[in-house]
């Protein structure tokens, strides 16, 4: 907040033009705790997503979510479609998060969290590296072409499009190995699906970042239209206390602003100048605000610049803004909050519980029963094993609801990490009771990680 960088010049404070030309925002850097707050989470979740596909686990990559082989690798589990389940929980609890998050904070995914946010804020952030300030912005697109507005705009561009190739190949990288991936990638001996959707995801992340912005915010992102729902008198957002602030005006820094009937707003416009929305957080909560924060630096810095107290514009609820008190453990926070604590759980235990073998029992479908000369009669079945787990193991077969039944087949076999085995066996029971045709088995598949059980029947004339 004392940074030289964040102080402003009284001309400054009567610059109220809008930072909007044509439909393009200029966003006006800002500097402050929460615009801290947000670019060291936007550059740690950046980091994590670039690191994430090159993370190993036990000689394997850690994160791969193998579409076509069906299954996903995350630290050592291997989920399967078997276990949809756990994506079904997994989900909903991410979904209730959020709801819980936003009813008590309002929409801080939007402005701190999400990738179109820290996607967007880098790549404005390369633009005032290579183009100046927002003023400076501004003043360069009305100028007529140059050999340097040419070297700079198209110097942006390129960055800007080396930023998305890389986050195109790190987000195919968590569905394909990425070390495969990279050397194809590099070699011209991936092939074209992997080179489409790299260039895909780049031309993705290029447009929305770069063009688009908060456009995707406020005009695709189905959040911001159904975030109200979730908003109640205590939800804490980017709030003005007009109480405060009115009426506003421009004065001297030493005048008695009580004295001349004013509020403590100077109409100063940099809250409107620093959103990346573009919109006015004076006129009141608006869904394309973003709950990003630098209203709240901006005004904080104007604040202390006249030696009034911060707060002007703040987090706050509409019941703190309107001077009543808020219950912190009103219905809906608590209901969201209790919701996803019980799913969780539920996630974690389904996890815990989670037996890392699957056994899939089939029929010959072709012949019910074979009767042998000596009167025994035999069953043919097809036991499909699969092993969720990124490590080998020795399972070792057996069925019950027989009396002494003749097994036909391997009793014990090793299955590969991550594999599928299907061992053909055939039961035979000897002079079985008459008029018994159905009887109900159980086939047993004990491994060294657990045990599965899987129903079946041995028919019988």
């Amino acid at each position: 907040m004392n940074d030289t960088s964040s102080r402003i010049d009284v001309k400054v404070c009567t610059d109220v033009s809008r930072p909007r030309d044509q439909g393009h925002i200029y966003v006006r850097a800002q500097q402050g705790r929460w615009q801290r707050l947000r670019r060291r989470l936007g550059w740690g979740l950046m980091l994590l997503f670039l690191a994430g596909p090159w993370l190993r686990w036990n000689g394997t990559q850690a994160i791969l979510l193998d579409w076509e082989a069906q299954r996903f690798h995350l630290f050592g589990m291997t989920i399967w479609p078997q276990d949809l389940t756990l994506l079904a929980l997994l989900l909903m609890v991410a979904a209730f998060a959020l709801f819980f998050i936003t009813a008590w904070l309002g929409r801080v995914w939007c402005g701190y969290l999400c990738p179109q946010t820290v996607w967007t804020f880098w790549f404005i952030w390369v633009e005032e590296k290579l183009e100046g300030s927002a003023n400076r912005r501004r003043r360069r697109d009305q100028e007529a072409w140059s050999a340097d507005r040419l070297l700079r705009k198209g110097g942006k561009h390129l960055i800007w499009w080396l930023i998305s190739l890389l986050s195109g190949f790190t987000f195919i990288a968590y569905f394909t190995p990425a070390a495969e991936l990279a050397l194809g990638l590099l070699t011209l001996s991936a092939g074209g699906w992997p080179a489409f959707w790299v260039g895909l995801f780049a031309l993705c992340t290029y447009l929305n970042a770069g063009w688009m912005r908060t456009l995707m915010c406020t005009h695709m992102c189905p959040y911001s239209r159904f975030q109200s729902a979730m908003f109640d008198a205590g939800t804490l957002s980017a709030a003005y206390d007009a109480g405060r602030g009115e009426s506003r005006g421009p004065r001297p820094r030493k005048a008695d602003h009580r004295a001349q009937g004013l509020g403590d707003c100077i109409d100063c416009n940099l809250c409107v100048q620093v959103c990346p929305a573009g919109i006015d957080i004076r006129d009141g909560l608006q869904y394309e605000c973003i709950n990003c924060g630098a209203c709240i630096d901006a005004c904080d810095q104007t604040m202390s610049h006249m030696g009034y107290p911060q707060g002007l514009i703040r987090y706050a609820s509409e019941n703190e803004l309107a001077g009543r008190t808020t219950d912190r453990s009103r219905w809906r926070l608590m209901g969201y909050g209790g919701i996803t604590a019980g799913l969780l759980a539920l996630l974690v235990l389904t996890a815990v519980t989670r037996t890392p073998l699957a056994l899939e029992v089939v029929r010959d479908r072709h012949q019910l029963y074979r009767e042998a000369l000596d009167g025994s009669v035999e069953n043919t079945f097809t036991l499909k094993l699969a092993n969720k787990a990124q490590q080998p193991q020795r399972v070792t077969l057996a069925v019950e609801g027989l009396a002494s039944p003749a097994w036909h087949g391997p009793r014990q076999v090793t299955l590969a990490p991550g594999g599928v085995t299907e061992v053909p066996i055939s039961l035979s029971l000897s002079n079985p009771a008459p008029g018994e045709k159905v009887r109900p088995v159980v086939f047993v598949a004990t491994g060294e990680r657990g045990e599965v059980r899987t129903d079946s029947r041995f028919l019988a004339p």
